[in-house]
C-alpha cells in the first residue's frame, strides 16, 4: 500500500482535471450566481445572532444632539461709590 499524498491525491486531480476541461464554464457561472446568493444573504443578516423573543434590553448606540436656547449674558454690574457721611435718602450725616 503506497501512502504517499501524490499517488493518493492522483485520481482525484485527474477528475478535477476532467471536470474542469470540460465543464470549466458553466462551474464558473454555478460560482458566481452562488456567491451573489451567499452575499445577498449575508447583507440580510444571515450571520447575525437570532435573540431570544421576550422581554430584553436593546442598546441603541446614536448621538442625540439636542438645540440649546442661545447664551444670555448676565446683567451688568454696577459699581457705586458709597459715601459713609451719607445715607439711603442722599442726606448729609454728622455722625458717622
Amino acid at each position: 500500500m503506497n501512502l504517499n499524498p501524490a499517488e493518493v491525491l492522483n485520481p482525484i486531480f485527474n477528475a478535477l482535471d476532467a471536470l474542469i476541461s470540460d465543464y470549466g464554464v458553466y462551474c464558473y457561472l454555478v460560482f458566481v450566481w452562488l456567491s451573489l446568493a451567499l452575499i445577498a444573504w449575508v447583507s440580510s443578516g444571515g450571520l447575525r445572532r437570532k435573540r431570544p423573543q421576550g422581554n430584553s434590553a436593546t442598546i441603541i448606540s446614536g448621538i442625540i444632539i439636542t438645540p440649546r436656547p442661545p447664551m444670555h449674558q448676565p446683567p451688568p454690574f454696577f459699581i457705586a461709590d458709597v459715601d459713609p457721611a451719607r445715607n439711603e435718602d442722599n442726606e448729609i450725616m454728622d455722625e458717622p
